[in-house]
């Protein structure tokens, strides 16, 4: 978590509209929260701040982000972009190779974008109530990730690069119109959780004992 004494701005649902432009000469902030205030628009003066290490921009109406927003590689703690109406995220956030969380959910993301593949320090990575049919496979990359959550997407298979992620503990598919999945699961060393909670179409494999008997919990 941040300091809780480094610099911080919370403008937490103050119904701005716009994000006022002393928030981008405040070049000392470490932590920004523009969470709920109806924002269609990011301003490149995002720029600015580059100590940037925690940004919130959660419950907004952005249908795109300013290119720049890659260039604050200090960016290492949080980035919520939930809630908005996101279908892509712009090619330079792959610069952000420090950020361990990363909340995409709520948006209208066809595809998970390429550019997550070399966010090799991601930590946890949540891309719940999104439109994703299928998983690329660089996200096998993702060596450090922890925590992978598709909850309510339209997955009906995963890709078998998946079995890179060796350090995964969770993986939540709650909500998929699954048919299928990589038997490569069975092999990640360290999953605890497999989540196929509200998944109708789904016969589960007999390799879900060898889960279970590892320790692993798989809810159906």
């Amino acid at each position: 978590m941040p300091n809780s004494s480094a610099p911080a701005l919370n403008l937490w649902k103050r119904h701005l509209g716009v994000v006022p432009d002393y928030v981008w000469q405040q070049t000392d902030l470490e932590t920004l929260i523009l969470a709920d205030n109806e924002l269609s628009e990011i301003s490149p003066k995002i720029g600015n701040l580059k100590n940037l290490r925690t940004l919130d921009l959660g419950h907004n109406q952005l249908t795109n982000l300013p290119d720049i927003l890659g260039d604050l590689v200090n960016l290492t703690d949080f980035l919520y972009l939930h809630d908005n109406h996101l279908t892509s995220l712009p090619p330079s956030v792959g610069k952000l190779k420090n950020l361990r969380y990363l909340n995409l959910s709520e948006n209208a993301f066809p595809l998970l974008p390429d550019c997550l593949s070399c966010l090799s320090s991601l930590v946890e990575l949540r891309s719940t109530d999104n439109l994703l049919t299928e998983l690329p496979d660089s996200i096998g990359s993702l060596s450090n990730l922890r925590e992978l959550h598709l909850r309510n997407n339209h997955l009906t298979t995963l890709t078998a690069s998946i079995a890179n992620l060796s350090e995964l503990r969770q993986l939540d598919l709650r909500g998929n119109p699954l048919e299928t999945l990589p038997e490569s699961l069975a092999h990640l060393p360290k999953l605890e959780k497999l989540d196929l909670r509200w998944v109708t179409t789904l016969t589960p494999p007999t390799w879900f004992k060898d889960l279970e008997a590892r320790g692993c919990l798989v809810y159906l």
